[in-house]
């Protein structure tokens, strides 16, 4: 019984930046939509040569700070008027601008924690593998190359086709990748 191998994806090695960025717009206009470049440094246009799309990000970081403005707020709102009613001063029991300051601070420390661990989640990290870990000269990534991955999920992927794209590139190599 022979054991098929599963292909994660097609990836080719890129000497300049530049080469890189001219393939990715390329095999988006030959219509691959599941592709990933690794570069040692930013690439500005790179994103949206890939189809990077927009993040969640930000929602998950308002929310977060939404949540920690009335969880501080209402702690102290209960504190001082439910739970410990002290008259200080003549002052009503829900003084609200003395509670500014912790309600800001809480406001600040859940939506950085938000970011954190929403950063995280969507990311899928912590990842300590990968499969283009298995390219043979991905450890060049963050050294001085730059590869562009066409995956396997992607509707028009077709091994052989897509390496004779990614070949028409002219990249320095091109490899399977197997999951």
């Amino acid at each position: 019984m022979s054991q098929q191998k599963k292909i994660y994806g097609v990836m080719a090695e890129f000497e300049e930046a530049g080469e890189l960025l001219v393939a990715a717009h390329k095999a988006r206009e030959a219509g691959f939509t599941r592709l990933d470049a690794y570069s040692p440094l930013p690439i500005e246009g790179l994103s949206e040569a890939v189809g990077f799309e927009s993040t969640r990000l930000p929602l998950i970081v308002l929310i977060g700070g939404i949540v920690g403005a009335i969880g501080g707020f209402a702690l102290q709102y209960y504190i001082h008027v439910i739970e410990y009613p002290q008259n200080i001063g003549g002052r009503p029991f829900n003084s609200w601008p003395s509670f500014v300051p912790i309600t800001f601070e809480t406001t600040v420390l859940c939506a950085a924690l938000a970011a954190v661990l929403g950063m995280l989640a969507l990311n899928g990290l912590p990842s300590p593998y990968h499969p283009v870990f298995n390219a043979p000269r991905f450890k060049l990534a963050s050294r001085h190359r730059f590869f562009l991955c066409i995956k396997a999920r992607d509707p028009k992927f077709d091994l052989e086709e897509t390496k004779e794209f990614l070949l028409g590139l002219e990249p320095h190599e091109v490899c399977e990748i197997e999951d």
